[in-house]
C-alpha cells in the first residue's frame, strides 16, 4: 500500500486509478478472474511492459491479487481484492456519463 495518500479524498482516489490502463483492466476484472493474455487481449493496444507495471502497481496498492500456479509453462491469475470491486459503482458511473456524453454529441 502507498505510504504517504493525498490529504483529498479524489485526489487518492486518481493516484489509484488514473491512469488509462488501470480503469480498462478494473473494467475487465469486475467480470472475473482472467490470465495476463487475457487481459492483455481485452484491454487493447497496450505493451506487455505497460500491463506488467500496471498489474504490479494495482497489486502494490491492494486492488487486485495475483496467483502463480507452478505449472509448466506458468500459470497467472489476477482477481480484484474486495477494494478493487468496491470501485465498480465509480465506473458504473463512468459508463452512464460516457453514454449521455456521447449521445450528445451525436
Amino acid at each position: 500500500m502507498q505510504s504517504e495518500l493525498p490529504v483529498c479524498p479524489v485526489e487518492t482516489t486518481l493516484s489509484l486509478i488514473s491512469d488509462r490502463w488501470k480503469v480498462l483492466i478494473i473494467r475487465d476484472l469486475l467480470e472475473g478472474t482472467k490470465r495476463f493474455g487475457e487481459l492483455k487481449k481485452s484491454v487493447g493496444n497496450i505493451s506487455q511492459k505497460v500491463l506488467t507495471a500496471n498489474l504490479r502497481s494495482m497489486e502494490e496498492s491492494g486492488l487486485l491479487t495475483r496467483k502463480v500456479y507452478a505449472e509448466v509453462p506458468p500459470r497467472v491469475e489476477y482477481t480484484l481484492t474486495e477494494t478493487g470491486y468496491s470501485l465498480k459503482p465509480i465506473l458504473d458511473a463512468m459508463v452512464d456519463w460516457g453514454t449521455k456524453y456521447k449521445a450528445q454529441i451525436m
